[in-house]
């Protein structure tokens, strides 16, 4: 099989290695589709350790689609041709292989594969393409239902408005599931008109704060409610997918009263935070990282909805062969929404 190995800095080989052996509890998967995610963005131009743990001479990728091809004398659970979503934090039985489950290989070993814990079944509706943007997504979907209010049984508190920093694949998957679990006022904020033309063509408000006044159209947008210093912007949650320290900061200056924050996209520097200030506003952080098994069955439920085109924002597609110039078209966020690797030949 072919696979692409990470060498370092802005190095990737593709080399030919041995098809896994297939144990008899084992399953052997094809993958149809894989996405460039941020972190291998990250790890190509930042180096090693920049990225979910990928190391140098190893394999990488994380987002993909794929058809089992093979199953092991004693597995039961799946079929040959089955189309199936690896979960990267279970497929290879090991949380640290997150990142380096081997989505920019042609194939996976999924030893001890189990169904709904290292495999899931993905529905017939949703196209290759958008199956393989399952995981972003997920991320997504946990950041906002980390920012809804349950209701009991499953339900979230309707109604309220959200605010999303970050109009990549993340940031629009948050939006759509705000907007699913019952949101009723969702907008995207970036710097990149290109990506924010991408949700509002979904249906998405949105902002570009380098050249508008993010206070005013918020206030435009979601109406005004009390904050401690004054009237300010109707926002019950605002989700950091972008991590720039600003954002938090304008939530603590601007957030209204029992205004609550997720961060997703994180950054690791320090952080100081006006506790009295928090307090008194009575206002919530909360972090959200990774997903659920019950994102990855509410992400292909928002995906078959039909509420929106989710297909719409890959604006461009490689051969596996054009790794390295799809991650720098991913990486330029001015021209690409999000960049799919297309790993089978074609026909």
């Amino acid at each position: 099989m072919k696979a692409a190995i990470y060498a370092g800095k802005e190095q990737i080989e593709l080399k030919e290695l041995p098809l896994p052996e297939v144990g008899e509890h084992d399953v052997l998967i094809q993958n149809i589709y894989s996405s460039v995610c941020g972190t291998d963005t990250a790890v190509f131009f930042g180096g090693p350790g920049t990225g979910h743990k990928v190391t140098v001479g190893g394999e990488f990728g994380h987002e993909t689609v794929s058809r089992v091809v093979k199953t092991g004398r004693l597995v039961t659970d799946f079929t040959v041709g089955e189309r199936v979503y690896p979960y990267p934090l279970c497929a290879k039985n090991d949380p640290s292989r997150a990142g380096t489950l081997g989505g920019f290989s042609e194939h996976i070993l999924v030893p001890q594969a189990r169904r709904n814990v290292g495999l899931y079944p993905v529905d017939d509706r949703i196209p290759d393409r958008l199956a393989s943007l399952i995981e972003p997504f997920t991320v997504g979907c946990r950041a906002a239902r980390r920012g809804m209010i349950p209701a009991g049984e499953g339900r979230y508190l309707s109604g309220q408005s959200a605010v999303v920093f970050g109009c990549g694949t993340i940031g629009i998957a948050a939006a759509a599931a705000f907007s699913y679990f019952g949101m009723a006022r969702v907008m995207l904020c970036d710097f990149s008109d290109f990506r924010l033309n991408l949700a509002k063509d979904l249906g998405f408000a949105v902002c570009n704060p380098a050249r508008e006044d993010f206070r005013a159209r918020a206030l435009e947008y979601f109406g005004s409610a009390p904050s401690l210093a004054g009237p300010t912007a109707n926002i019950d949650c605002w989700l950091d997918a972008a991590g720039a320290p600003s954002i938090l900061e304008d939530f603590l200056r601007l957030g209204k009263i029992e205004s609550r924050f997720v961060s997703v996209g994180v950054n690791n520097a320090p952080r100081t935070i006006d506790l009295l200030h928090m307090t008194y506003a009575q206002q919530s952080i909360i972090g959200s990282g990774g997903y659920m098994p019950q994102d990855v069955w509410d992400v292909q439920r928002i995906m078959t909805c039909g509420r929106w085109n989710m297909e719409s924002i890959i604006t461009h597609e490689f051969p596996l062969d054009q790794l390295e110039t799809a991650i720098r078209t991913a990486a330029d966020v001015e021209h690409a929404g999000n960049v799919v690797i297309r790993m089978l030949p074609e026909p």
